[in-house]
C-alpha cells in the first residue's frame, strides 16, 4: 500500500474513536443547520438551534464540534448607505429615539433600502420590519430605487398585517421616504412617519443589521448571475429569517414563533 513501517505502526497504535448513534445524530444536525444558514451560524447561534431541537449542549461544546467538523463562518464586511435626502422635502420628527422594542405587533414598523449586485446589474430591495418581533412583513425589489419601490413594500405589509390607525413607520431621511408621494401613502393608512437624524445609522440599527445578515451571511456567499436569481434568493432568506433564524431579543425564538408565543400568552392564539 506504499506506506512506510513507522506510519503504519503510528496508525495501528492510535485508538479508534467510537461514535455513538446519538453523537452521530448531533453531528449530522449541526452540519445540516450550519448548511441551512448558508454557513453563517456561529457557535452561540448554532448551540441555541441545537438546544431548540432537544440536544443538551452549550456554546463551548458546540465550538469544539464546529472545529471537529470544520464548520467555519465567513466574516462580514461593511457596506455603504444608499439613500440621501432631497432638501426641499419635509422631515418628520424622530418618534423612536432608538427605542426599538415596542410592546405589541403593529405598533412600530421600520424600513430602508439596500442595493444588491448581480451579473445583469443592480437590484434594489426595500423592506418593512415589525420591530416587535423583527419580522419582515413587507418587501419589494426593482431595478430602480424609486418611491414606487418603497410604496409597494409598504402596501404588501399593510395587506398582510391590516394595522390599526396610529402605527409608527420609522425610516431614514432618504428622498424616497421624505417625498410627497410616500408621505401621502402613509397618511392614507393613518400611519405616523418617524425619521432618524442625519448620518445617524444607529437610528435604524435593527434594519441595518438585517441588511448586514442578508448580504454577508447569505447573498454574497454564492454567485448571483441574474436579477431573477437574486430575487428568489432574497425570498429564500426572508423565509429563513422569519421562520428559523433565532433572535436574542425574541427570547431566542424566530420572529414568527415569537409572535405566536405572545398570542398564546395573551390568550388570543
Amino acid at each position: 500500500m506504499r506506506v512506510n513501517r513507522s506510519a503504519y505502526y503510528d496508525w495501528h497504535s492510535k485508538p479508534v474513536e467510537v461514535i455513538t448513534a446519538e453523537r452521530l445524530h448531533l453531528y449530522r444536525r449541526a452540519k445540516t443547520l450550519f448548511k441551512d444558514s448558508r454557513e453563517s451560524l456561529g457557535s452561540r447561534e448554532l448551540s441555541k438551534k441545537l438546544r431548540e431541537e432537544g440536544f443538551v449542549i452549550g456554546r463551548y461544546a458546540t465550538r469544539t464540534i464546529m472545529r471537529k467538523l470544520k464548520l467555519k463562518v465567513t466574516r462580514r464586511v461593511v457596506y455603504k448607505i444608499t439613500t440621501k435626502r432631497k432638501h426641499s422635502d419635509d422631515v418628520a420628527d424622530n418618534l423612536l429615539n432608538q427605542n426599538f422594542n415596542p410592546v405589541a405587533v403593529n405598533e412600530v414598523w421600520a424600513g430602508d433600502i439596500t442595493y444588491l449586485h448581480t451579473n445583469e446589474g443592480w437590484m434594489y430591495l426595500a423592506i418593512v420590519m415589525d420591530l416587535f418581533s423583527r419580522r419582515i412583513v413587507g418587501w419589494h425589489m426593482d431595478k430602480r430605487m424609486t418611491s414606487s419601490l418603497i410604496s409597494k413594500a409598504l402596501m404588501k405589509a399593510v395587506n398582510l398585517r391590516q394595522p390599526k390607525p396610529g402605527l409608527v413607520f420609522h425610516s431614514d431621511r432618504g428622498s424616497q421616504y421624505t417625498g410627497k408621494l410616500y408621505q401621502k401613502l402613509l397618511a392614507t393608512f393613518a400611519i405616523r412617519p418617524s425619521m432618524g437624524d442625519v448620518g445617524a445609522c444607529w437610528d435604524n440599527a435593527v434594519v441595518e443589521r438585517f441588511f448586514g445578515s442578508l448580504k454577508h451571511d447569505w447573498i454574497l456567499k454564492i454567485a448571483q448571475p441574474t436579477r431573477d436569481h437574486m430575487k428568489q434568493d432574497v425570498a429564500d432568506y426572508i423565509r429563513y429569517y422569519n421562520n428559523d433564524r433565532l433572535h436574542s431579543t425574541n427570547s431566542d425564538m424566530s420572529p414568527v414563533k415569537y409572535e405566536l408565543s405572545q398570542l398564546i400568552v395573551s390568550g388570543k392564539g
